[in-house]
């Protein structure tokens, strides 16, 4: 494969990935919206959550091995297919005459299936896609754009809902489309693995990760810094009772976290695909990550609390980088797709159950003192993980084992 046909391949690849995700953070926000707006019952919205969550969890073990036996090209085709199929049936219930909650959610749930299926595979499927020394660079770029797509999904989606409303859903539609156009012009990815389906080989990705230190710690260590760390959830509360700041404030303390993303990954796409040291970048950037979160904690300032998430950010996607490229070079092809359905489990329940352990901390302590617990917790983490996983900070380069 040429390097202009390896580049085209790449960025078809990527504009899939970007819609999907943009697609599907822009329908979480509308759907929000307008379900609120039908029942007027806060629980609904929880609903919506655990009705897409509960088939990821359900799933995992099935979609691991398919991504592993089957063509990547194709999982990506069919779950494409499938998700326009799904937000047509999402644009019907929502614009009907007489609306059925129930209908939504298991369409909602069926949507949650399918991303069962995608996001492993999108993650499975970029070393398929790009030369192996160029893995880096593309993680960058595809981290980047991905930030980008869920940054901008939620801003997006207030402007639709706004401007045309129910006929949002229709235009998730085409974008579900453009997305199915996008990874049918991929180029064939062959199934990886031609093992018979068993236990012992649904359970790979497990049994990989025991007998990995480098790839275990780096899924272990993303999931603790989210689970104890993330000051997310906490966002609305020192906006309104600690900084005084309003809505406009808390607008601006979500998007610095991730502008602090892109920079670093714009950064580190143009000008540094590894790192001399990548084991002790790593634990820096982890290091930096949970300072960030106590600097956060103790912000009085609308300027210092922007100033914390754009670290924290930026921080977070330096590691990021690192244990992406880490991961995906010291994964054998044929198990990759397990154990990204691992690290999607892991990614979801960081990412929820994190956003409980802050509220419920805060509910009970108050804010600032579940943000530094929060930081706390996140330094220690980091500091145990330099220790118990010493050949992950050992690691010279993303690219070899250490010898």
């Amino acid at each position: 494969m040429s390097n202009l046909q390896l580049t085209s391949s790449f960025y078809r690849f990527l504009a899939g990935r970007a819609l999907f995700s943009l697609v599907e953070s822009v329908l979480l926000v509308a759907v929000g919206w307008h379900l609120y707006q039908q029942t007027g019952d806060p629980f609904d919205l929880a609903l919506v959550g655990l009705f897409q969550i509960t088939p990821v969890l359900a799933l995992f073990l099935v979609t691991g091995w398919v991504v592993d036996h089957v063509s990547r090209k194709k999982i990506l085709v069919y779950g494409a297919a499938m998700q326009s199929c799904i937000l047509l049936a999402i644009a019907f219930v929502m614009n009907a005459a007489s609306f059925d909650k129930w209908q939504l959610l298991l369409l909602l749930s069926a949507a949650g299936a399918v991303k069962a299926f995608m996001s492993p595979t999108i993650q499975a499927a970029l070393v398929n896609i790009v030369e192996s020394k160029r893995l880096n660079k593309a993680i960058a770029i595809s981290s980047t754009v991905w930030n980008l797509a869920t940054t901008l999904g939620p801003f997006i989606a207030g402007i639709l809902v706004a401007w045309i409303a129910y006929d949002t859903y229709w235009l998730l539609v085409v974008g579900s489309l453009l997305t199915l156009i996008s990874f049918i012009s991929l180029p064939a990815i062959p199934a990886s693995n031609k093992v018979a389906r068993s236990w012992a080989v649904m359970l790979g990705g497990f049994t990989f990760l025991r007998r990995n230190p480098i790839v275990f710690g780096c899924l272990l260590l993303d999931l603790l810094m989210v689970l104890l760390g993330s000051v997310v959830a906490l966002l609305p509360i020192y906006a309104a009772d600690i900084l005084k700041v309003g809505a406009e404030g808390l607008g601006l303390l979500r998007a610095m976290p991730a502008v602090g993303a892109v920079v670093i990954g714009v950064y580190l796409a143009r000008y540094k695909s590894d790192f001399a040291h990548t084991g002790y970048t790593l634990f820096i950037a982890l290091v930096v990550f949970a300072m960030s979160i106590l600097m956060f904690s103790f912000a009085t300032t609308l300027w210092l609390a922007a100033v914390s998430l754009f670290i924290y950010g930026a921080s977070d996607m330096f590691s990021v980088v690192i244990r992406g490229a880490v991961v995906q070079h010291h994964t054998p092809d044929e198990l990759r797709g397990r154990v990204s359905a691992v690290n999607s489990i892991f990614i979801a329940s960081s990412n929820q159950l994190g956003d409980f352990r802050a509220g419920s901390v805060a509910a009970a302590g108050g804010a600032v003192n579940a943000a530094i617990w929060g930081g706390i917790s996140a330094l220690l983490v980091a500091v145990w993980g330099a220790y118990y996983f010493k050949d992950l900070r050992k690691l010279k380069s993303s690219q070899t084992a250490n010898h």
